[in-house]
């Protein structure tokens, strides 16, 4: 398993399907992984350090593991098949619950731990991404333009409606 963090949310033009870009610590690969609004959102939230004024469902779970005694000690990204990505909880106890992988890394800021990534994953979705490729020519930078995501999404959020998702 090779150690990753979240480099941010971001939107990916012109589709506007939102991802979330991991990269790993100790070297140069990026995994993106598409997900969903409200993931993406839940993540982009927990980066900020927004908390709500009233638990959003991810909030809700972490709060739940430790009213419960327990502490999810990593989330692992343990499969890819078909560009979907799979997740993992890993408890104290050494219970493993399996998660969406967008679920598990937004339960893994708020459980301030670490996160794993498959060294299979890593290969098979893993790139590297230079800083030509981001338009960064003259100095090094993020990856993500994390403010103008975030500032972005939160427009979005401003004119979404129920309606909007089909359900």
């Amino acid at each position: 398993m090779i150690e990753v963090e979240i480099v941010g949310v971001r939107i990916e033009l012109p589709s506007n399907q939102p991802l979330v870009l991991l990269k790993e610590i100790h070297g140069e690969r990026h995994v993106p992984i598409w997900i969903g609004t409200p993931e993406a959102s839940a993540i982009a939230l927990a980066q900020q350090g927004v908390v709500p004024p009233r638990p959003m469902t991810h909030d809700l779970l972490v709060d739940v593991v430790e009213a419960l005694g327990h502490t999810i000690v990593s989330v692992n990204i343990v499969a890819v098949e078909d560009n979907i990505f799979y997740g993992q909880l890993q408890f104290e106890n050494g219970t493993t619950v399996s998660s969406r992988a967008s679920d598990a890394l937004a339960l893994a800021l708020r459980a301030k731990c670490r996160i794993w990534c498959a060294d299979a994953v890593m290969d098979e979705a893993g790139v590297r991404i230079t800083e030509h490729d981001e338009g960064e020519d003259t100095h090094p930078g993020p990856a993500v333009d994390e403010e103008g995501e975030l500032r972005r999404f939160r427009e979005f959020l401003d004119d979404v409606e129920p309606e909007d998702f089909g359900g």
